[in-house]
């Protein structure tokens, strides 16, 4: 899944923690990009592309065009995002350069199609694994694979290994992990009626006077 947009980095040379301090703080977010053809070189991207970038899908294992400083025009594949634990601000980005036509592993989004069986009958449908792992030619990178649910019924699951995909591509996740399930019902306790809350209190209210009045003779 190759996005075509064109991205341009900024070349990041040797700098101090006040240098890096200062670019972060303009938007910058440092990054690096490797490969074959690109020897590990450190680079910054706005802050405001890199989110539109992943508002448009390009998540970690995306294909995008990046042009790389001193390489020119390069296909890369979003690795590894670090972000901050507490804010969740983005810290850095990896980007790795392929081959169009050589064989990646990739993460792919697995789209729900229908509307299952058993969410008709009032369950409730839970996904369990929005993505697998997959590898094929970077070129061939489904953009996301259908899966439909319409004959899921209550307490029944979709695994991985019931997932199509097409040709040339290989599921590299477990294929025992569960994509969805649909959930039973929850059933809601029924409300005591008055007649027994009233009991109840009745209860409560004539073991508190007899514990008053073993208190009472104990004086």
């Amino acid at each position: 899944m190759l996005n075509d947009t064109l991205v341009s980095v900024l070349a990041r040379a040797a700098e101090t923690k006040s240098d890096r301090r200062t670019n972060r703080e303009s938007g910058k977010i440092p990054g690096v990009v490797y490969g074959k053809k690109v020897a590990p070189e450190s680079i910054y991207i706005e802050e405001k592309l890199l989110h539109t970038l992943i508002r448009s899908g390009a998540a970690a294992g995306a294909i995008v065009r990046l042009q790389v400083p001193n390489h020119g025009e390069q296909p890369v594949m979003i690795g590894e995002i670090q972000r901050d634990k507490v804010l969740g601000r983005i810290l850095h980005v990896d980007f790795h350069q392929i081959d169009m036509n050589e064989p990646v592993k990739a993460t792919v989004r697995v789209e729900l199609t229908g509307d299952a069986q058993g969410v008709r009958e009032g369950g409730i449908l839970q996904v369990m694994n929005a993505t697998v792992d997959v590898r094929c030619i970077a070129s061939a990178i489904p953009a996301a694979i259908e899966a439909d649910v319409s004959g899921l019924q209550v307490g029944e699951h979709l695994y991985v290994r019931d997932l199509r995909v097409p040709a040339g591509v290989e599921i590299r996740s477990d294929e025992n992990d569960i994509v969805a399930t649909v959930l039973a019902p929850q059933k809601e306790l029924p409300e005591a009626s008055d007649a027994i809350r009233d009991e109840t209190v009745a209860e409560h209210t004539e073991e508190r006077v007899e514990e008053a009045q073993a208190e009472q003779a104990q004086r």
